[in-house]
């Protein structure tokens, strides 16, 4: 099940391979407002919210981690979308290697931002549960006052703030809580990149600590065909932090997917 995702579908019309944008933690579709301003008009760009996030609706609840790449899956089947180039940030990251796993054929290149591919620690378990417990118990608004500076950079915009507090809180800890269960119980992506057959991009912000650039550069080295952009001036979330060099690194992504995809065929006489 899942075309009951809400979603921006934009230019479905264009002929090279879509993009499609996946959220962080505890973020919606609208942390892409960037690109999906900059994209569309050269490609088909999709993003949806994840279950339990934006305008989805919390239940079911996602149970297990693959659920979101399911989900995925089927919003892009009801879409008549057949391959497609995935960007993920974060946990996006996580499910666009999730989404890699499950149907890899479908993929034509994979964007991994400010993210990771080891499972979790049993450290990390305890602490996404406990986090997970205090989200149902509390509500949202604490953890994103805590959290905002290093979602992005101290001297980020104040917009820039402003839009990612307005995300964090308005998420239902419902759906942030079941998202953090599950992923605290995700697989190891760590053997997987190796075997990635596609174009990818590693991008990080330079002042990351969440996901620091020895991560980000521990991933380059892994997948077979990959370049890697450290962002400067920004921490997390560099797609909304600096966006003109987030898109040009992407930009450069698309284009070596784009010489990949065979010519067209010549119209029948």
């Amino acid at each position: 099940m899942a075309p009951f995702l809400a979603y921006e579908d934009k230019d479905p019309d264009t002929d090279r391979v879509p993009l499609v944008l996946v959220h962080g933690h505890p973020f919606d579709r609208t942390m892409w407002a960037p690109q999906l301003d900059r994209f569309p008009g050269t490609r088909r760009v999709i993003a949806p919210d994840l279950r339990g996030y934006g305008a989805s609706p919390t239940a079911p609840a996602v149970t297990d981690f693959s659920g979101f790449a399911r989900d995925i899956e089927a919003l892009l089947d009801e879409l008549e979308v057949e391959s497609f180039v995935l960007a993920g940030l974060s946990m996006g990251g996580q499910i666009v290697m999730d989404c890699y796993r499950l149907f890899p054929e479908r993929v034509r290149g994979l964007v991994l931002a400010d993210t990771f591919p080891s499972a979790e620690t049993p450290d990390g378990v305890r602490a996404r549960d406990a986090m997970a417990d205090r989200l149902l118990a509390e509500g949202m608004r604490g953890y994103a006052d805590e959290v905002l500076e290093r979602m992005v950079a101290p001297h980020a915009p104040a917009e820039v703030k402003a839009h990612v507090h307005g995300m964090m809180t308005a998420t239902a800890p419902e759906g942030a809580a079941a998202a953090l269960r599950a992923r605290a119980r995700r697989p190891d992506y760590r053997a997987l990149l190796r075997r990635v057959s596609v174009p990818a991009l590693v991008v990080v912000g330079a002042d990351d600590t969440f996901t620091p650039v020895s991560d980000a550069r521990a991933m380059h080295a892994a997948l077979p065909d990959a370049a890697l952009h450290i962002i400067e001036g920004a921490a997390h979330m560099p797609n909304l932090e600096r966006p003109e060099e987030f898109d040009q690194a992407l930009e450069e992504l698309l284009a070596r997917v784009d010489a990949r995809q065979p010519s067209p065929a010549p119209p029948r006489l």
